[in-house]
């Protein structure tokens, strides 16, 4: 801490002029991107520092375990192989010793025909029509990983058309029905347990949609699941052959390289969505092999911490300059504090120190009319991960190299800001007088000062999104490391859904309230439900 408490007081600006290397110091590249760091408050000490609490938390060895297939996520006993999912033919990725590589192929080769079938109209709806549109309803890592990839690759999809519904919000699916024909309409239905409450409700009214037009027999030929669970998939009326599975060893938020990637295969077809999986695991091989003062997740992970525990900033904001890229910050910020999110470490300890950052962000240059203000001036510091896309996707070159100096721009100003004098020398031409200059001239100083970092990608493609996505995977688990918590489970996310079904009982039926069955229910939420039902009857 002693050190924090002497970096806190240098100016980022300083370390450039002390160190003309420093931009090759605090910089590396890995499948194709490029990180810089440099705009760290960080020094070169700090990172022998941060590598030495690497090596004390056993960062290479806990690595190591993560792509042995151990069983990293303790508390449930499983490994977290998410990295088998994006491995080549020819690989060996074990879970208690046996290679699932050939099993993982074996899925993606399912997907490819029935992604086929669909797309060049062979797979056909109850009344003989081919599938125009596809839903995918699922919620979490069900939905956000595959809807933020159908949007960044947007520009490489045919013409089907592929929906998301996640929200229990009924608004989601009854604005989808009024734009889709059942006939045409296929959906994947997709939760691991084909239990969720929120996503087997959304399923069910489809199943009603579908079968008021189409009749019973129509199930068969307009649903498909993503399960683990064939008991209950069967039951809801999809066979299983339109059962596509995934493994314990894959979590949620992990998942998007699996059959749950089963929307981007329709959207933009297989040999994208391999190519997706090919710069994940061309991320993998170099967290895995690359020496921790070069290995980028590695680095991202550990100024990280450094920002969080040590220089106590309590947010990371994330601006990708890309429109495509607009639901990044969702999938990240799930990723990030349901992995993170913890207040126990691995021994079943309290922690008294803070596990993750929240994250937040939006698109550039959207944000920099949003809450940029905040970044700039507002007391608190923020630390901002800038993402640039080098290449665009369209022809509109004079306007994306405006995109590209406006997301440049934005870093160098949070690290420069503008201090009293210079205000007060731009506003002599004006000739206000005293007190007036004053207040105006303080109000435009800019502290300066902002830590960010600047990611760049060659172009918004398959190969490069896929190595952007693992990239910030391995930070998460680093991170844990770091702090010595589990990445890889969410118990505080079962909670709520337990409570639900509570909720929905005393909504339901006013006998149920605290003495009658509703003991846990507290006197706060009885009395919004008892509210609820008596303006419901009006």
């Amino acid at each position: 801490m002693t050190h924090a408490r002497e970096v806190r007081q240098i100016r980022i600006l300083d370390l450039f002029k002390q160190d003309r290397g420093r931009v090759d110091r605090f910089s590396c590249e890995a499948a194709g991107l490029y990180l810089d760091v440099s705009k760290q408050q960080a020094t070169r000490r700090t990172l022998r520092l941060l590598f030495k609490l690497a090596q004390a938390r056993r960062l290479p060895n806990a690595i190591r375990r993560l792509f042995s297939g151990e069983a990293v996520n303790s508390t449930e006993n499983r490994a977290a192989l998410h990295m088998a999912l994006r491995s080549p033919p020819g690989t060996f990725m074990p879970v208690a010793g046996r290679n699932v590589v050939p099993e993982v192929l074996d899925v993606l080769a399912r997907m490819e025909r029935f992604a086929e079938s669909v797309r060049n109209g062979e797979w056909r709806g109850y009344s003989g029509e081919s599938i125009t549109d596809v839903v995918n309803i699922g919620i979490g890592g069900s939905d956000l990983g595959p809807r933020m990839v159908c949007q960044a690759l947007a520009a490489y999809a045919g013409t089907l058309r592929v929906h998301f519904v996640a929200n229990l919000d009924g608004t989601c699916l009854s604005d989808l029905f009024r734009q889709l024909t059942p006939s045409r309409t296929l959906f994947i239905i997709t939760s691991k347990t084909f239990t969720t409450q929120e996503t087997l409700s959304n399923a069910a009214t489809a199943r009603r949609w579908v079968v008021a037009a189409g009749g019973e027999a129509a199930v068969g030929r307009h649903f498909v699941a993503v399960s683990v669970n064939a008991v209950e998939v069967q039951r809801f009326g999809i066979p299983a052959k339109h059962t596509f599975t995934f493994w314990d060893w894959v979590g949620g938020r992990y998942s998007l390289w699996s059959a749950v990637g089963l929307p981007v295969v329709l959207a933009v077809g297989m040999s994208r969505f391999r190519e997706l999986l090919s710069g994940a695991h061309a991320m993998d091989e170099h967290f895995r092999a690359a020496p921790l003062p070069k290995n980028m997740p590695v680095l991202l992970g550990l100024l990280g911490a450094w920002n969080t525990n040590f220089l106590n900033y309590t947010s990371q904001v994330v601006v990708p300059y890309a429109q495509r890229l607009e639901h990044f910050v969702d999938w990240l910020g799930q990723l990030e504090m349901e992995s993170n999110g913890k207040s126990v470490d691995l021994d079943g300890r309290a922690v008294n120190y803070t596990t993750t950052p929240v994250l937040w962000g939006g698109v550039g240059t959207s944000a920099q009319h949003a809450f940029f203000q905040l970044l700039h001036q507002g007391p608190a510091v923020h630390p901002v991960d800038f993402i640039l896309v080098i290449e665009p996707a369209h022809e509109l070159a004079d306007q994306h190299r405006l995109l590209l100096a406006h997301g440049l721009a934005q870093a160098s100003a949070l690290l420069r800001g503008k201090d009293l004098v210079t205000v007060q020398r731009e506003l002599a031409p004006t000739g206000l007088q005293q007190p007036s200059a004053d207040v105006l001239a303080r109000s435009r100083v800019l502290p300066g000062n902002r830590p960010s970092n600047t990611l760049l990608l060659p172009r918004l493609d398959p190969y490069h999104l896929g190595a952007l996505l693992a990239l910030y995977e391995h930070r998460t688990y680093v991170q844990s490391v770091l702090w010595h918590v589990n990445a890889f489970d969410q118990f505080g996310v079962e909670l709520g859904k337990q409570m639900a079904q509570r909720g929905l009982q005393v909504l339901e039926e006013p006998s149920v309230h605290a003495g009658a069955g509703g003991e846990d229910l507290d006197p706060s939420l009885q009395r919004l439900a008892a509210r609820i039902r008596r303006l419901q009857k009006h």
